[in-house]
């Protein structure tokens, strides 16, 4: 996948929704985005991240957040850079048709910024929608059972 982002990622502000063990915004970290804000709802998973943040020595360049993304991205509004993020990863749980919904909401928010993408990992055998809520498909990848989705945002929208 980072192959796919090449320099995208260097100086990026990234957002890594559903974020597990950490390990996509952690890479991106170590390829030299600028900083990196962890999502997730477990408590043992965000425990994992600060810790690889601390032995990678990030921690100075992430914030990790507990929250149940399922209730909304509202509380988002004061994590975000001025011009959105401009990498946002979104790794949900597979096929529990939660990825449609966190794009929509996605698509409805100023998170992405002008010329961010959004990467959405789903199963293989889940399709998403070409165009969704401002946000169009630009590609689709396929890893093994993983299919990885890349998105754009149509708007020309600024956040204020």
């Amino acid at each position: 996948m980072f192959s796919i982002l090449g320099d995208r990622v260097k100086g990026a502000e990234v957002l890594d929704l559903f974020a597990g063990t950490g390990a996509l915004g952690l890479e991106a970290l170590s390829r030299g985005s600028k900083r990196a804000v962890f999502v997730d709802a477990a408590s043992d998973a965000l425990r994992l991240i600060k810790k690889n943040l601390e032995l990678c020595t990030f921690a100075d360049r992430a914030r990790v957040v507990r929250r149940d993304l399922l209730k909304g991205l509202a509380f988002m509004g004061r994590l975000t850079p001025l011009n959105g993020f401009e990498l946002i990863f979104v790794d949900p749980p597979y096929r529990r048709e939660i990825s449609t919904r966190i794009i929509k909401n996605l698509g409805k928010s100023a998170l992405l910024g002008k010329n961010g993408l959004l990467i959405v990992e789903e199963g293989r055998d889940i399709e998403l929608p070409e165009t969704v809520a401002g946000l169009r498909m630009i590609d689709r990848r396929h890893y093994g059972d993983t299919a990885v989705y890349l998105y754009e945002n149509l708007s020309d929208r600024e956040i204020a």
